[in-house]
């Protein structure tokens, strides 16, 4: 692997993280307006199946025929992420987002501990720095206020987010089938199979809140874009260049991201304790990037001695 393609797959990771990290930010619009969970995911999977379809059929020109070995793994990746999706946006009405949004990161750390425990991964001491740094970021950034308890059932569906992502990120990289299918092919039918669980649920859309407003519609479309079709693109992207756990470790830039906007949008106040975490999360991608980088010259080296 060439240092521009190990580049090119950290700028999709970090893509993915930014983009992923808006999801409250398009989300909490509609529950204020009291769409339901279920509709508002209805929403962004049926919306992002639409889109792609138009994208990849009429612009692109990639044909979205399966054969019968990439149902079943297509079809569970479907499932699996919809019931991520379902977990974490199902916290949000258990506890502040933010703070769910902060614990969904834990994610790294179960995929590399499930990479080492069932696809006999090498652990890297960079890669224990990182997650350690990462951690520690995270735990920086988190925003509870004193004395406030976390609700437990809110922290259980976050940690069931969390972990069938991991599940989710190491599916892609490992299932041969989708490890070779064209990323927004897949990410089409993840989408398509896993909107199946909403239309149920809305009982073919005649249990369904119905968007009433333009902004909020910029707000429904928006979340089916930038967190959902460019964040699981760029993140399929970064997987099949740079692997499964760095990928996974770049979306600790999702917290940060999801502060940016807090400090943008909703004027929230940075402190001494938020920078320190910020600088822990930097340091932990930098970390991620240059081992990468010293990996990879190191190859090159070899092969040409």
């Amino acid at each position: 692997m060439g240092k521009n393609t190990k580049i090119t797959g950290v700028i999709y990771g970090a893509a993915a993280a930014a983009c992923y990290g808006m999801n409250p930010l398009f989300t909490l619009p509609l529950y204020s307006a009291k769409i339901s969970v279920n509709s508002v995911l209805c929403y962004r999977y049926v919306l992002a199946v639409v889109i792609l379809w138009v994208w990849l059929k009429f612009f692109k020109k990639i044909s979205l025929k399966l054969s019968k070995q990439d149902i079943l793994p297509l079809l569970s990746m479907g499932l699996i992420f919809s019931f991520s999706s379902f977990t974490l946006f199902k916290s949000y009405t258990y506890m502040d987002a933010g703070i769910a949004s902060t614990l969904l990161f834990i994610y790294p750390i179960l995929v590399a501990v499930l990479m080492i425990l069932f696809f006999k991964e090498k652990i890297r001491s960079s890669t224990v720095v990182s997650l350690i740094l990462m951690t520690i970021g995270i735990t920086m950034l988190y925003n509870g206020k004193p004395g406030e308890s976390l609700n437990i059932i809110g922290v259980l569906l976050v940690f069931l987010s969390a972990l069938s992502y991991a599940v989710y990120i190491i599916g892609i990289k490992v299932i041969p089938r989708l490890a070779n299918m064209d990323a927004n092919k897949l990410i089409f039918y993840v989408m398509l199979f896993g909107s199946f669980i909403y239309i149920v649920n809305s009982k073919c859309f005649l249990n369904f809140e119905l968007i009433q407003t333009p902004l909020l519609w910029i707000n429904a479309f928006a979340l089916a874009i930038l967190p959902t079709i460019v964040s699981l693109a760029a993140m399929t992207e970064s997987i099949k260049i740079i692997g499964a756990t760095p990928a996974a470790i770049l979306g600790a830039l999702e917290p940060v991201t999801a502060l940016f906007f807090g400090v943008a949008v909703f004027h929230e106040h940075l402190t001494t304790r938020i920078i320190g975490g910020i600088c822990a999360i930097l340091t932990a991608v930098i970390l991620i990037v240059v081992k990468k980088d010293m990996k990879n010259r190191e190859k090159n080296s070899n092969q040409t001695t």
